[in-house]
């Protein structure tokens, strides 16, 4: 009898038919017990511990062609991985194959056209980096090291998202494997329904190759914080209220509840302290930005005021350092209503009891502007009339520390429940049960 290997659900695979499998990949074939399989199951969320039967590190198209055709005949899970950050880990499957496109990270820019055609295995760090010598910015990604397919068919929030609207609202045409083995593009023109599904309806769709995006004239940005002490909270979210009917579409911002980690350009006395902050970015003029900031600025005083000129590419990094690698992480999300006095009375009173110093809560301010400008029903992502996004991302170092921080984290949840509306972003969750997946 040939010898086997454990797959999913039952399924064994004949190693004979792994063999076979092994020389029509341009990339790597990795398995249990082999030299990097466990480096390349690791994700950005470190709860996550699945173990697949195998991993695919995609070399190019036909490679991914062939393990979807492979992963089919032998009815196996698969599961995509594009950047791996993740953090419900749908990045990787316990028992079934992975397709890694990590290492597929062509780019081509057409500065004249003002549009980029980039590989899944891009960040959008990377993306940015490179636009930046053009002067050119790409709409998507409030993190660097965030994978640009997988942000981008959820939605893609970033920090140009009031300016240019959602990563998908600059999506032109995707290439992409369906799950026949067909190579497909999807625009408005050809296999425009599934064009329509890929912006908004998240990643069963097929697995995307290539993405080609409109990309905008971004050059020098206002980006930065502006830290206050907690004490302040309530007047700090009471100042987002105030200013969201007013302020330009040049500006995306928020407001963040986090503890200061150790960074050089803070006093050292304040590394570990919870702290309120304004976060901003803001994409025109330098002299209009310092103008339309300037009442922030002066709302206080701050205990710190970062902003300041400087490139896009550099703001796209500005939250990197609240989201390291190798924590454990737990998200939920959902829009709010509205930000009402019992909102804000919870969010403060809640996050005061914070049992873990990375964990950080935001309230974005992500309505109005070019995102309600795209129709309701033009693409699969709906909810676009809201003007506040709330976010809890609960992180933690140990992981003896998992009880802790789900029991506050879901009890946070359930007491913001009667300002939430019934819509959620579905990049930014973790535990999905039904009545969520409905909501997204």
């Amino acid at each position: 009898m040939a010898d086997q290997t454990e797959a999913t659900g039952g399924i064994r695979l004949e190693e004979a038919a792994i063999q076979e499998f092994k020389p029509t990949l341009r990339g790597e074939l990795l398995r249990p017990g082999e030299d990097g399989y466990d480096d390349a199951r690791k994700v950005f969320n470190a709860m996550i511990d699945k173990k697949p039967a195998l991993i695919v590190r995609c070399g190019g198209i036909a490679d991914v062609i062939n393990a979807v055709n492979f992963a089919r005949t032998n009815e196996l899970l698969v599961a995509v991985r594009g950047g791996g950050h993740s953090v419900p880990g749908h990045a990787v499957c316990d028992g079934g194959i992975v397709l890694d496109l990590s290492q597929m990270k062509g780019l081509r820019i057409d500065p004249v056209a003002r549009t980029a055609r980039a590989e899944p295995g891009l960040t959008w760090g990377e993306l940015n980096h490179d636009l930046q010598a053009f002067g050119l910015g790409a709409t998507g990604g409030y993190i660097s090291i965030t994978g640009l397919p997988g942000l981008t068919l959820g939605g893609g929030f970033g920090w140009l998202v009031r300016k240019y609207g959602l990563a998908l609202d600059n999506l032109l045409s995707v290439d992409i494997v369906t799950a026949d083995g067909s190579w497909l593009t999807a625009d408005q023109t050809q296999n425009s329904d599934l064009f329509w599904g890929v912006r908004g309806g998240g990643g069963n769709f097929g697995v995307v190759t290539s993405l080609e995006f409109r990309v905008h004239p971004v050059g020098m940005v206002l980006g930065g914080l502006l830290i206050h002490p907690l004490t302040r909270a309530k007047d700090v979210l009471r100042l987002l209220r105030q200013y969201v009917a007013t302020v330009p579409d040049e500006l995306t911002w928020g407001v963040l509840l986090f503890s200061v980690p150790p960074v050089p350009f803070l006093p050292e006395q304040m590394h570990g302290t919870p702290v309120v902050a304004i976060t901003v970015c803001y994409a025109g003029p330098i002299e209009e930005g310092e103008r339309v900031l300037q009442p922030l600025r002066e709302f206080g005083p701050p205990l710190a005021d970062l902003i300041q000129p400087i490139p896009y590419s550099a703001a796209q990094t500005m939250a990197d350092i609240l989201y390291p690698p190798g924590h454990h992480n737990y998200w939920i999300s959902s829009f709010l209503k509205d930000l009402s006095d019992e909102a804000i009375e919870t969010i403060v009173a809640r996050f005061a009891t914070v049992p873990s110093p990375q964990t950080t809560v935001i309230v974005d301010h992500n309505g109005g502007g070019a995102i309600s400008r795209v129709g309701r029903d033009e693409t699969a992502f709906a909810h676009r009339e809201w003007t506040y996004n709330f976010l809890i991302t609960s992180a933690w170092a140990d992981p003896a520390d998992f009880e802790t921080n789900i029991r506050w984290t879901r009890g946070f949840w359930e007491a913001m429940q009667p300002f939430m509306a019934n819509a959620v972003y579905v990049n930014y969750t973790s535990d999905e049960g039904e009545d969520l997946v409905r909501a997204a």
